[in-house]
């Protein structure tokens, strides 16, 4: 019974918990029902629009997988932690694609504005 009542309150801790923590919000999102779809779908569309597919010398398009991580930070502003993959070219396409993202409301955590740390993975 003991252990009954601490798995219980650990779970309702952590529901507790996990409902003082908010995603950032992008522009456009303010006023959705479920802010991190609305975050990811914007994200993914912005992906689309603005990653610039780069050339060789013999002007064949360049491929390749890509691991970027970055942080909404407390001021809502993008920073870049890495760029990782094997096509220094598809590295820096990626790059200039994440620095293109816009100023954003930050995400909470306990009701304080706190940093979000994103890593995604991308096969350009």
């Amino acid at each position: 019974m003991k252990n009954l009542l601490v798995i219980a309150f650990m779970f309702i801790g952590g529901l507790c918990m996990a409902q003082d923590q908010t995603s950032p919000v992008w522009p456009g999102c303010e006023d959705s029902d479920d802010v991190k779809k609305c975050f990811n779908q914007k994200f993914s569309q912005h992906v689309r629009e603005n990653y610039e597919y780069p050339k060789n010398d013999a002007g064949e398009y360049v491929r390749g997988n890509v691991k970027v991580s970055f942080t909404v930070n407390k001021e809502g502003e993008v920073v870049i932690n890495s760029v990782e993959g094997p096509e220094a070219e598809v590295n820096q396409a990626a790059r200039e694609m994440l620095e293109k993202m816009p100023k954003m409301e930050p995400g909470t955590l306990g009701g304080e504005v706190d940093d979000r740390n994103f890593t995604n993975t991308f096969k350009f």
